[in-house]
């Protein structure tokens, strides 16, 4: 084959990728509604009192964040609501500070710890603290969230009220990420991008489509709905718990809407482009169902569709060039898209093939530790592969 006819037909196909990919986001995107607008400043729509909310929040070995997000989640402005705090198997003061908290003043009661300090068999340590948090539960709501989530007085209130609205079966709030460095900059808006690509956050809230939603910041879930997909039981050793929950969710057939917030919610993810690559390196295996030859396709496939556009404007002639520069400038379309609700700037667009070269890493990386280890190592329990396999939804 001639080489501007593989150009021209490469470069196609990336242009229509990509083009398709900015297209169908132009007009998805804003329909995903914003409960930071002024619209949403209400009390819930819903006769008696504002229904009752748990939030819980499992934390283990986060002492650095743990007291900032408790006191933030006790001034709520909120009336109806009850914070579970699980300190899961510890090793530093987050139990000691959550229970320094909770006898404050400021909290009123209304925070209660638990101390787990044993995991049973068949259990990953996060979703065994949820789990046990929601068998205490009281609310109508229950609202999932981390320990390093910080929130705005007037999140949860929004979030109750576009869900009673919306009628709403789980919600989940997408947080604003603080970065601190041009590298986490980087690496953030490079996952964002990567992420639209994967996911249609605008067809979440569309009962045919198969698009489901999860965060781990906050998924609020209807406590009715929670009970019949089988509680966190259903997902006792899963990885991606937030994301499989929003999975669960959807299958079944109840309402899921996203939404955005501005700053309702925020969290420093990770310090440092590095900092990302260890924190994914958990996560992006599971992704892919634990399978080696389809993490090999997926890094081959992420390096051809984020790379080839790059590569074929420098390496193809004349017109060849056309198509690779249509996928760049859809991909370039995102990014100035993505940094109208982001503090990142659309110039982190040329650093997209450094971004994407440590990305590939990272599923390498993930595939590499979890096959050498036989299991995940996650803060200092190890889970079997096995396990991990047998229990994926």
């Amino acid at each position: 084959m001639h080489w501007q006819t593989f150009h021209w037909i490469a470069g196609s196909i990336l242009a229509v990728a990509w083009f398709s990919r900015i297209v169908e986001s132009a007009f998805g995107m804003p329909t995903v509604a914003d409960i930071a607008r002024p619209e949403w400043d209400r009390r819930p729509a819903t006769t008696g009192r504002e229904p009752r909310v748990s939030i819980i929040v499992p934390a283990c070995n986060e002492q650095e964040d743990i007291r900032e997000t408790l006191v933030q989640l006790l001034a709520l402005d909120y009336s109806n609501y009850e914070i579970i705090a699980v300190n899961d198997r510890s090793t530093d003061s987050t139990g000691q500070i959550m229970d320094e908290v909770a006898a404050s003043s400021q909290a009123h009661g209304r925070l209660k710890v638990i101390h787990i300090s044993e995991l049973p068999a068949g259990w990953l340590g996060k979703t065994h603290a949820m789990w046990m948090a929601g068998k205490q539960a009281t609310g109508d709501w229950l609202l999932f969230t981390d320990g390093d989530v910080l929130f705005k007085p007037d999140s949860l209130r929004r979030a109750l009220a576009y869900a009673e609205v919306e009628r709403a079966d789980h919600v989940v709030l997408f947080p604003r990420m603080i970065m601190k460095r041009p590298s986490e900059k980087m690496m953030i808006v490079f996952f964002q991008a990567l992420f639209v690509f994967g996911h249609r956050p605008w067809k979440v809230a569309d009962p045919k489509a198969r698009d489901h939603m999860g965060v781990g910041a906050f998924n609020l879930v209807r406590r009715s709905v929670y009970d019949a997909v089988g509680t966190y039981r259903a997902l006792r050793m899963e990885v991606l718990d937030d994301m499989k929950l929003g999975k669960v969710i959807k299958n079944a057939g109840f309402a899921q809407r996203n939404v955005f917030g501005e700053d309702l919610i925020s969290l420093h993810w990770a310090k440092g482009a590095f900092g990302i690559v260890d924190n994914l390196t958990k996560n992006f295996f599971a992704v892919l169902s634990f399978q080696w030859p389809r993490t090999v396709v997926s890094i081959v496939g992420l390096g051809l569709l984020n790379l080839g556009p790059f590569l074929g404007i420098w390496l193809a002639q004349g017109w060849a060039r056309l198509p690779y520069a249509i996928a760049l400038a859809s991909l370039f379309g995102i990014y100035y898209g993505m940094s109208a609700r982001s503090a990142i700037a659309p110039y982190y667009f040329f650093l997209h093939p450094v971004s994407t070269s440590l990305f590939m890493y990272i599923l390498l990386r993930s595939m590499i530790h979890t096959l050498s280890n036989d299991g995940v190592v996650w803060r200092g329990t190890k889970y079997p592969l096995e396990e991990l396999r047998k229990g994926m939804v």
